[in-house]
Formats: structure tokens, C-alpha cells, sequence
């Protein structure tokens, strides 16, 4: 058992502002000289990106359907193991989702913080924290911040309207300087805000004047005794070529380790500006932006060719949405600016202005059953013919296409590899 300072940051519903308080959380500690490891809770690219450049550490997923309890315990233990804190962001509100971020935090104890955007808002704060406080009685409430204060006024109104058996840990006040862009499908990129560091050092500036400048209880994690070591190595000596650049950069970071972890060696490479493959005996195409670098990708011609070649020559490709779009014959924007593709896949996708599927999915294998999500804005047409279709985990949504082509599996779905070490490693093998 190994104890370390833990705190999940969870809200009333998303747009609430946990990614800035994790982050700022994250920026405040780490220049106290505290090493912070962050996690996110549910599937999740974007937000994760923010969050490892607050904290300097890669961040992983907690799901306890898609990696499932011993995985999600053993990631925490082996982070307890050299953080002084850690740190979970919550999906959604605090109990959307099955699993919920208040399942996470019940299943392991960990204390949650409630961020609540108090625009427009007076004493119903009070009731909202009230709500969310006593819902479940296994939630060990840490406290309530309010975000988007307007002035000295708004924040005594809003703390004046919590129970007393509710603690108040802050405010931060309304600056759009500091609030993070975003785009169709969340946040925008790390790399691509200039300003990001200092707006997280301000961020935590700011945060140093709340209660939150003090590290939260200990938790106790325990180990569920699963060694990535003893895992078959069943990709010993498979070079596995993984795109990775602004177009495609949507991959857990837990499915590289795991890799790793069964003897692959990982060359990675970009779409976007590289000629030609690394030597490999397969292909990791893993989702991204590819409409927003139509042209770039269009225009780098040997790279497509490579691939190409790749295919024709029976080498494997695991490719997830936007990789998968990649492989089309053709990719269509939003503001309707078409592009060639690879052309492995015979068909189009064209980017749609609304959400077309969302969702965490299943899909069963030769070597059992792999589990991940779909989240994605385009529609695709194909005269291929899909191998199977995926399954939901809620009725009433729509499963998605599985393409299998040679030794090509592409769908929508983003892969979470260590639910079915067995099946990822099928689909790697050459």
C-alpha cells in the first residue's frame, strides 16, 4: 500500500471549467517543487495535452470499463509510488457516464472537488453544491470552487450560500485571457496555443490565493499485483511505425507502453512532412486534425505511396478515425474543400458541422473482445463492405463500421489496447 495526496476535479456538467483548474492545480504544485502526476478520467485526447504540459508528465486514462478496475488500481499505485499528488479530472458532470467520475472516486476513495461556473448565478450555488454533495453518500466531498466570478460582491453572495457542512475552497474570477481555446472537437492542441505556459502560470498565480494552495488528504492505493513484465512477448523485435504529428496525434499513451510493454519497437514519423516510412513491419495510423491539413497531406505524395506500398505488401495497419480517414480516397471539410487521400479504402468522408457518433464501443475479435470509443464530426461513404460492427454500450446508439482489408483494420473507433493485450497484439503482428 502506498499513500500520496489525490483529488478528483469534477463539475456540474462540461464547459465548467475542470480542465483550467486541473491544469492550474497541476502548474501551482509543480512550482511549489511538488512532482504531480495527472489522469484523466474517461476516453480523451485533448484535454490530456493541457494537462501534461501543467503537470511536465504523460497523462493516462482512468476507465473503469475500458481498462477496467485492476488496470485503473495499478496505474495509481505505480503513480503513488513517485508523486507527491495526484491529480484526476472527471468526465462530464460528476455523475454522467456509466462509468461516472463518482464511480471512479467511490472505487478508490478519492476526495472530490466540485468546480461550478457561477456565471449568471447567486444563491442557487448553494443548492447546486448541496446537490451534487449529498447524491451519493460513498462521495468523500472535498469542496466546492466557484469559477467565473464576476467581483468581490458575486463571491461573498456565492460562499453566503453553501451549508456550513460545505467547505468553500475558492473563486476565480472571470479573465478570458486566461481560458483555454477550443475547437470542433475540444480544446485546441497544447502545441498550438503560444501562450499556454503563461497562461497556466498565471492560472496558478491566481489559484495560490484560494484554499487550494495546500495539498489535499493522503489516499492508500494498493497494487493489484500486474506487471506490464509479465506480459507474453508476443511482439518481440516488430518495428511498428506510429504516425505522430498536428494532423494525427490522438493516441493513448497506455497503448504505446502497452506495446512497448509485449516487445514492439516504436519508430514514429509524420504524415504531414515525412517522404517515407521508417522501416517497419507495421503501421499505426491513430487519429487527429486530418481536415485541417487537406493540403499538406494531399501534397505529400511519397508518403501516400509508401503506405500504399506498405499495404499492397500484406504488412499490417491498425488505423482509428481520423487514420482511418486518411485511407480514403477522398476527405472533404466543413467549408467543403476536398483533398486525395491514400486510397487504400475506396470512398469519401465529408466533415459535418454537429457531432455524427459518440460513444464507448466494443468489438469482438478472433482474439476476443477489444474496447474503446468513437467520437467524430464526418460521414463516411464506402462501397466497402464492413466486417463487423461494433457495440455500443448504451441502447439506442449507433455502432460503428469495422473495415478489414488484407492485413488492414480501420474503423472509428479509438482503440484503448490494454482492455485485450491478446487482441492488440494479433493486430500488429505481421
Amino acid at each position: 500500500m502506498r499513500q500520496c495526496p489525490a483529488l478528483l476535479i469534477a463539475a456540474p456538467a462540461s464547459g465548467q471549467g475542470k480542465t483550467t483548474v486541473t491544469a492550474a492545480l497541476a502548474r501551482f504544485h509543480r512550482n511549489q517543487g511538488h512532482k504531480v502526476r495527472i489522469f484523466k478520467a474517461g476516453p480523451d485526447f485533448l484535454d490530456p495535452k493541457i494537462l501534461a504540459r501543467a503537470s511536465g508528465h504523460p497523462v493516462y486514462q482512468l476507465d473503469l470499463w475500458m481498462g477496467g478496475q485492476a488496470h485503473c488500481q495499478q496505474l495509481l499505485y505505480q503513480a503513488a509510488s513517485t508523486a507527491d499528488l495526484i491529480l484526476i479530472e472527471g468526465v462530464m458532470g460528476l455523475f454522467d457516464g456509466e462509468p461516472s467520475s463518482a464511480d471512479l472516486a467511490a472505487t478508490f476513495g478519492i476526495p472530490v472537488l466540485v468546480v461550478i461556473d457561477a456565471t449568471a448565478m447567486a444563491q442557487t450555488f448553494g443548492a447546486v453544491a448541496h446537490g451534487l454533495a449529498t447524491y451519493r453518500p460513498d462521495i468523500r466531498f472535498a469542496g466546492v470552487l466557484a469559477n467565473q466570478v464576476a467581483s468581490a460582491t458575486h463571491t461573498e453572495m456565492l460562499k453566503e450560500s453553501l451549508s456550513r457542512d460545505l467547505p468553500w475552497l475558492g473563486a476565480l474570477s472571470r479573465d478570458k485571457n486566461n481560458r483555454l481555446p477550443s475547437r470542433h472537437l475540444g480544446l485546441v492542441q497544447a502545441d498550438e496555443i503560444d501562450d499556454l505556459d503563461q497562461r497556466l502560470d498565471n492560472l496558478a498565480e491566481r489559484l495560490s490565493k484560494t484554499a487550494l494552495n495546500a495539498l489535499p488528504p493522503s489516499v492508500a492505493f494498493t497494487s493489484h499485483d500486474v506487471a506490464s513484465d509479465e506480459l507474453p512477448q508476443t511482439l518481440k523485435n516488430v518495428h511498428i511505425a506510429v504516425a505522430s504529428d498536428s494532423a494525427f496525434s490522438f493516441i493513448y499513451h497506455a497503448n504505446l507502453n502497452l506495446l512497448q510493454a509485449m516487445g514492439a519497437k516504436l519508430a514514429f514519423f509524420s504524415p504531414l512532412h515525412d517522404a517515407e516510412l521508417p522501416d517497419a513491419e507495421s503501421l499505426y495510423l491513430p487519429g487527429g486534425y486530418p481536415e485541417l491539413h487537406l493540403e499538406e497531406l494531399e501534397a505529400n505524395h511519397a508518403i501516400r505511396e509508401a503506405i500504399r506500398d506498405h499495404h499492397a505488401e500484406g504488412k499490417p495497419i491498425v488505423a482509428e478515425c481520423g487514420g482511418m480517414l486518411y485511407l480514403l480516397t477522398t476527405l472533404t471539410n466543413s467549408s467543403g474543400q476536398q483533398a486525395k487521400m491514400v486510397d487504400i479504402l475506396p470512398g469519401q468522408a465529408i466533415m459535418q458541422n454537429r457531432l455524427v457518433n459518440l460513444g464507448l464501443h466494443s468489438a469482438t475479435f478472433p482474439k476476443g473482445e477489444l474496447r474503446g470509443h468513437t467520437f467524430h464530426h464526418s460521414q463516411l461513404t464506402t462501397s466497402l463492405d464492413s466486417s463487423a460492427l461494433t457495440q455500443p454500450t448504451r441502447k439506442g446508439l449507433r455502432p460503428e463500421p469495422l473495415f478489414q482489408k488484407g492485413k488492414l483494420t480501420a474503423s472509428y473507433i479509438h482503440w484503448y489496447l490494454p482492455s485485450n493485450p491478446a487482441v492488440a497484439a494479433a493486430l500488429f503482428q505481421p
